[in-house]
């Protein structure tokens, strides 16, 4: 007997229909709940472990949204059939969903909990990103995880003025709004996503448009586990240190870090100087109490740290490096700095800096995408790298990180924007952006300097994009608004917000909020603080580099881009792909075909001018259609009793009649041309079926007194009498005489 489910619906409006199903699928799971939009469904999972590593000092959670081809009715592509690592895509969600239910487990949490989200069935229609939070956050609710939920996730896009919640793959592209927002009924917490130089105003229209739906899905959620009741209390226990160890610590040394957070700022002295304070706290007390926890003392003491400098900041507007809130680093950046690379830049603010360089390829270097939902090759693609010496570090070198992944896709993001259409510049892009110091928002450098490297190569940007990262400390009564932060002030801050953007709006964002009830009047001010910021850094931009460069390097591939019929495709390329080949083969250039559009685009790529223009010629001469009156110098290719072929272009021939040779009587054709002889030619016609008649004679000299010959018109049989006519045969009137 099939066990009957337990379901809540959420209409958004346009004949869409949100359902949430439970207790029918994955039992033996802490929580699980199927999400379901058009034919799109999400099977989300949540487990929590009663076991706690030893020594653990952090929260492991795990987030993992996967989509499996069998969804869509694919096969993975490649010589692998069976699904592999994250690709970017499922990373990227993951870091959604985590970002989202991660701040609202308690502090000191260290249980492992797990969460898994799997694409099992998807349309055409709607991506399944959206639906795996609001699916993890019910499963974790079911699962009576100490989850303070429930939360919802929410796409929001915008179509010829009007917000869409969740548009479809349809609507987000023809949207200037990609902007995914996480909240509570009661807050926003996390935010992302990409505009097309929107105001902050419309920002600020945007995120009240996606609370107000994240409340109708916090509600649905809160309805399901409702009916199908959650689990018991998870049972657990924190590790933070007790109020009187931290009381005790700020007695010893809160004085002296408070001293020390106030004297000049070096990042080495100053970490250096906390480390020591906390040493000296720990020592303390351990001469006190020789049986206290040296962990909790230095918890304790890293506690007092965070309390002075948010007190700092509260109290005096003045932060640990002594910048005012609203003020931004020292800057300072170079373009061109790699003298072999296709466009190079190197971007410096404070303690951290991003060497960026460009390199420009042909069609073939695209990055192929193999997903569930999307099939769209990318032509541009930003790199990522964060090496440990950054941070004067020692790790061992891995493939990128999820954070790597992340921050590059929104520096990716932010730029994407401002490239000029394929048509205009048809060339594939990748920046390497690479993190050679640290110290607050690595990929708000990113952007500056893939900016400026795009430029320093040539590429025709629409204009210059520049980031920052902005920050805020409240205690509820009063709050600070931070430019520029550093890495510190992000981990003691309340709020990490990176916006990029030009002059003219916003391009991307990203925000994480650690507390609850952060006013929209707030959220705006730090939006316009934010850009006062980002046109201050695009003046230090504009120091070095202002419109991209008229001059591509050297050592980048010349590409050339010719429209043709898409029915001269299969000519260009040749039987077997013979005729493309040798254009190749003699020229040395690169030429590729594809065809979009009902139109035929050819790529022709080389480092060298002339064999570039060579293959550019031969093209032209294939897809050229002739025209009557055109003139051509063709190729003898064989004679005949009563004329020569000609091949006047490639794949292209025509007839020279003997008549059409010469002024006056020729009698041999072989008297004038040979086979392999060059000869110039008109068109004469050009006849149904495409046979052409050429002509050399149209072209010579008319020699002095010459008469054009009238030929005589060939009498018919009525005018050759009786005696011209043909016998009859026994074969009827048309038959042959015997």
């Amino acid at each position: 007997m099939i066990p009957e489910a337990i379901s809540v619906q959420y209409d958004l409006g346009s004949g869409r229909t949100l359902s949430m199903e439970t207790g029918r699928l994955a039992k033996q799971a802490g929580g699980a709940v199927m999400v379901r939009l058009g034919d799109t469904m999400v099977l989300c999972t949540a487990v929590l472990s009663d076991t706690v590593r030893e020594e653990q000092s952090f929260f492991p959670l795990t987030v993992d949204y996967r989509e499996n081809f069998s969804s869509g009715g694919k096969i993975p592509g490649g010589f692998i059939k069976r699904e592999g690592r994250s690709n970017d895509k499922e990373i990227i969600t993951s870091r959604l969903v985590d970002r989202a239910i991660r701040p609202l487990f308690p502090d000191g949490f260290r249980n492992p909990v797990q969460v898994l989200a799997s694409v099992v069935s998807a349309d055409d229609r709607n991506n399944g990103d959206m639906l795996a939070c609001v699916g993890a956050s019910a499963a974790l609710l079911l699962a009576g995880a100490p989850f303070d939920g429930p939360i919802a996730e929410v796409r929001i896009g915008r179509i010829n003025g009007s917000f869409v919640v969740n548009p479809s793959l349809e609507e987000v592209a023809a949207s200037d709004f990609n902007l995914v927002v996480a909240g509570k009924p009661d807050s926003i917490l996390m935010v992302e996503g990409e505009m097309k130089e929107v105001q902050e105003e419309e920002m600020l229209e945007a995120l009240q448009v996606a609370h107000a739906a994240i409340r109708e899905l916090c509600s649905i959620q809160v309805r399901l586990v409702a009916a199908a009741g959650a689990a018991p209390p998870f049972s657990y226990t924190t590790v933070a240190p007790r109020t009187s160890v931290v009381d005790q610590v700020r007695t010893l040394i809160g004085e002296k870090v408070d001293s020390h957070v106030r004297a000049p700022y070096q990042k080495s002295t100053f970490y250096d100087g906390l480390r020591n304070l906390r040493g000296e706290a720990v020592d303390m007390l351990l001469d006190m109490d020789p049986d206290c926890d040296p962990k909790e003392a230095g918890a304790a003491a890293s506690c007092v740290e965070r309390d002075v400098m948010r007190e700092l900041v509260l109290s005096d507007q003045r932060r640990i490096d002594g910048r005012s809130p609203q003020e931004v680093r020292p800057i300072w950046c170079q373009a061109g700095y790699l003298p072999r690379v296709h466009g190079s830049a190197i971007f410096t603010r404070g303690e951290t800096q991003v060497l960026a360089s460009v390199t420009l390829g042909t069609t073939r270097d695209v990055q192929p995408v193999d997903q569930v939902f999307d099939d769209q090759d990318k032509r541009f693609f930003l790199h990522y790298e964060f090496p440990p010496f950054s941070t004067g570090e020692v790790k061992m070198l891995r493939g990128a990180s999820r954070r790597e992944v992340g921050h590059g896709f929104l520096a990716e993001r932010a730029l994407q924007g401002m490239l000029p259409d394929m048509d205009v510049f048809p060339y594939t892009i990748r920046v390497n952006a690479d993190v050679l110091e640290s110290n607050g928002s690595s990929s708000m450098a990113s952007v500056c300097s893939g900016s400026m490297a795009l430029m320093d190569a040539g590429v025709p940007v629409r204009a210059a994009v520049a980031g920052v990262a902005m920050g805020l400390i409240s205690d509820g009564e009063r709050s600070v608004v931070l430019t520029d932060i550093l890495g510190t002030e992000d981990h003691l801050g309340d709020m990490d917000f990176k916006v990029t953007g030009t002059r003219k709006g916003i391009t991307a964002c990203q925000m994480d909020i650690k507390i609850g009830g952060l006013s929209q009047e707030l959220m705006l001010d730090a939006m316009v603080q934010a850009r006062e910021a980002r046109f201050h850094i695009l003046d230090m931009m504009d120091l070095e580099i202002t419109e991209s460069s008229e001059s591509m390097s050297p050592y980048a591939p010349r590409l050339t881009h010719i429209v043709i019929d898409a029915t001269l495709i299969g000519a260009l390329i040749g039987p077997g792909g013979k005729v493309i080949k040798g254009i190749q083969a003699s020229t040395g250039a690169t030429v590729e075909v594809e065809e979009r559009d009902g139109k035929g685009y050819v790529t022709v790529s080389s480092t060298d001018g002339d064999s570039a223009d060579a293959a550019i010629e031969m093209i032209r001469s294939i897809v050229t259609v002739p025209e009557v009156g055109d003139e051509y110098e063709g190729t003898v290719r064989s004679l005949l009793d009563f004329g020569a072929i000609l091949e006047i272009l490639p794949g292209k021939e025509g007839l020279l009649h003997i008549s059409e040779l010469d002024y006056g009587y020729v009698e041999h054709v072989t008297d004038h041309v040979q086979v392999g002889d060059k000869v110039r030619v008109r068109i004469l016609e050009i006849r149904d079926g495409g046979k052409i008649r050429l002509s050399r004679k149209a072209l010579l000299p008319e020699p002095d007194g010459y008469t054009p010959h009238k030929p005589r018109r060939r009498p018919s049989g009525r005018d050759r009498g009786p005696s011209s006519r043909r016998p009859r045969g026994r074969s009827g009137p048309r038959g042959r005489h015997k």
